[in-house]
């Protein structure tokens, strides 16, 4: 993944929607931002007021040049869009994304914090 990229249209890619496929795109953009919103909550990955609105918005505007997390914060998006947005029929398959998007979401925070504590306090 590039960060210069647009987050709905990876996003999209994703989810196995063509990115001229239109109708869906109010209900993926709405699960983009709450997916974006609850990693923020969860992990303190958090840009003050971002969201998206279409595919304008690149990672590189969500995450800078932060780039060592890039996969694991677009795995957290695309896993918490698919379970809102088109949840597998399986019990078995939820449990498993939901396990995994809990892993993910966990060990992004606890490198986020350990990399906090080396770095400092951003704002000293």
């Amino acid at each position: 993944m590039v960060l210069t990229d647009s987050i709905f249209n990876t996003i999209k890619h994703m989810l196995g929607i063509e990115p001229e496929y239109t109708h869906f795109d109010n209900d993926i953009l709405a699960h983009i931002n709450t997916a974006i919103n609850i990693l923020g909550q969860v992990t303190g990955l958090k840009k003050e007021g971002f969201y998206i609105e279409g595919p304008k918005e690149t990672w590189e505007d969500y995450l800078g040049d932060d780039s060592a997390h890039a996969q694991m914060v677009k795995t957290c998006i695309y896993n918490r869009v698919r379970l809102l947005f088109d949840p597998p029929l399986n019990s078995s398959v939820i449990e498993l994304m939901k396990n995994n998007l809990n892993e993910l979401e966990w060990r992004l925070k606890i490198e986020l914090d350990r990399e906090e504590e080396q770095d400092g306090p951003a704002n000293s």
